[in-house]
């Protein structure tokens, strides 16, 4: 089993900017990839970011293209979005997630179906 928790959510001003974290633990060496999702009030959850725990390749939604930015450290089981320049329509519950099953395209991962592990989410909240 591999247990997620997020941090770094908050209250953010539109054009600012936020990190949060996910700290894995548990049998972390089953992960294959982990990866941001999010789910907008009265919205459905939908894929963010990932990235894979061996290489580090990632895959983006268009909408973060160019502002947001996801990051691994294996040493500390920890992966991090960095989120620049937001916007009001970014406000969401983030959750990460943790897949172990190997795929060999990092598209793969930003099928929420397939993922075997979540966090319990960090809201982030823009103002516009």
């Amino acid at each position: 089993q591999v247990q997620l928790v997020e941090s770094g959510g908050g209250l953010v001003q539109a054009g600012g900017s936020l990190r949060l974290s996910c700290a894995a633990s548990g049998r972390t060496s089953s992960i294959s990839a982990m990866g941001w999702f999010r789910q907008a009030p009265g919205k459905e959850r939908e894929f963010v970011a990932a990235i894979r725990r061996s290489g580090g390749s990632t895959y983006y939604i268009d909408s973060v293209k160019g502002r947001f930015t996801i990051s691994r450290d294996n040493a500390k089981n920890t992966v991090y979005l960095q989120m620049n320049s937001l916007k009001f329509e970014d406000t969401a519950v983030y959750y990460c997630a943790a897949d172990s099953t190997y795929y060999s395209s990092t598209y793969r991962y930003s099928d929420q179906y397939g993922m075997d592990y979540w966090g319990t989410g960090t809201l982030v909240t823009v103002s516009s």
